[in-house]
């Protein structure tokens, strides 16, 4: 059995085939050297005759937030940064993983993927989780021994739990399945995964933006059937960069409050007879205003009002990309951004007492900085509460505005991003 050692892995890894595959999932790397580098680091040690590296891409949210839970509409994408794992298959039924990052090595045996409440919130849960329903779908499972390496930041707003829950079903996928799982079916598996191992309320995007890559907007009226649309735009050529910025803080902590946001879009949902707010129409809504607001309170309605305009937002973002016009995009992107911070209130921390609101500090900084430039953008980046923001910033701008959020929030809170076309897999396999 061949144990793969640094200059075998570059030998094989460095063919002219390889390299292409490479140069078109990390576009922005200044040296493909050290994607390569990368590669070797987490295969160098593995045993097997078999290796696999499997990517699945983070995302980045372009519109539609907190809708997906109630079936809405939202505009995304698949970025370059990603999750990444060197697999070798095992004939024993267990799966080992070594993640960086953590020091306990995730281990169990794929016949045991019975819930178990005590692992909730942690990456086994995920784990077994994703096992369970890939088994449950009538998936062929095996074991394997994989090597986990992330540059999906948490906290960056990038989805890192969605990105590794597509990692390991498509591990699977392309190990013991021929690549037949289709990516929709492994992103509903993930949020099935996240939803009832892990304990964590989700919506479908995250997954489908990491699994199906590229710019996706996705409409979840039939969250079973969601009609995913890629849109083809250089967002490069716009002469804008897009940024996200980590303003700190734990998601750990705000499950209860992302919770509560669907929660109070589907009590108004109740109030209709509907389960989810999508069934309920804008008028109805607006013709019982007053009687809402003394049944459910203020913040309720304000969140299902923010819902129905961020589907039609969505919309409008669609129809602008698709005609090239930059400008009216961004338009919608502010709208959007204000609608988060002010109607859907997720940009302040439930708890906070004045001293923890990294996000609005960092939207605050950035509309003053836009305001004297006359240009750029942001908007809550994902969850909200805590974490990060998105930015659009001219390039004339963009040194100056980075200078101004590192000396905030620390050089390497921001991170630029490329828009990856290619969705979650198998990327390279080699073999003895």
């Amino acid at each position: 059995m061949t144990q793969w050692n640094p200059d075998l892995l570059k030998s094989k890894i460095a063919t002219n085939g390889n390299l292409g595959i490479l140069k078109e999932l990390y576009s922005s790397e200044s040296d493909i050297e050290t994607v390569i580098d990368r590669l070797v680091r987490i295969a160098a040690g593995l045993e097997g005759d078999r290796l696999s590296f499997v990517s699945a891409p983070g995302r980045t949210e372009l519109g539609g937030n907190h809708t997906d839970h109630n079936h809405g509409k939202v505009l995304c994408a698949a970025v370059q940064n990603d999750t990444l794992a060197a697999v070798v298959p095992r004939d024993d039924g267990k799966v080992c993983i070594q993640s960086d990052g953590f020091e306990e090595q995730f281990e169990l045996n794929i016949a045991d993927l019975s819930l178990r409440e005590s692992e909730a919130g942690t990456s086994t849960s995920l784990i077994r989780g994703v096992l369970a329903g890939l088994n449950e779908m009538g998936a062929q499972l095996g074991g394997f021994t994989a090597h986990v390496t992330s540059n999906v930041a948490i906290g960056s707003g990038l989805s890192s739990s969605a990105s590794f829950e597509v990692l390991i079903g498509c591990i699977v996928n392309e190990l013991y399945n021929g690549g037949g799982i289709a990516p929709e079916r492994i992103a509903q598996n993930g949020q099935w995964a996240e939803n009832t191992y892990f304990g964590k309320p989700c919506g479908l995007m995250d997954q489908t933006a990491s699994a199906v890559g590229g710019v996706l907007s996705i409409d979840f009226l039939n969250p079973a059937a969601p009609i995913i649309q890629k849109h083809e735009f250089d967002f490069e050529g716009t002469g804008y960069s897009l940024l996200v910025l980590n303003t700190g803080g734990s998601h750990a902590d705000l499950t209860e409050a992302y919770a509560t946001i669907s929660a109070e879009m589907k009590a108004v949902a109740h109030w209709y007879q509907a389960e989810f707010l999508r069934s309920v129409e804008e008028g109805e809504i607006y013709s019982k205003l007053p009687q809402l607001r003394k049944q459910l309170g203020d913040r309720p309605v304000l969140r299902a009002m923010h819902f129905i305009h961020e589907n039609k937002r969505v919309d409008r973002m669609v129809a602008a990309l698709d005609s090239g016009d930059f400008d009216a995009y961004l338009g919608q992107v502010k709208a959007s951004g204000l609608s988060s911070q002010n109607i859907l209130q997720n940009s302040i921390p439930p708890a906070s007492d004045g001293f923890a609101q990294g996000v609005t500090f960092a939207l605050g900084l950035s509309q003053l900085f836009f305001e004297e430039q006359g240009r750029g953008v942001s908007r809550v980046h994902g969850g909200g509460f805590a974490g990060a923001i998105q930015s659009y910033v001219h390039n004339d701008d963009c040194d100056e505005y980075r200078e101004l959020m590192a000396a905030v929030f620390g050089p390497s809170a921001i991170e630029p991003i490329t828009i990856r076309s290619r969705g979650a897999g198998g990327i390279l396999k080699l073999t003895d």
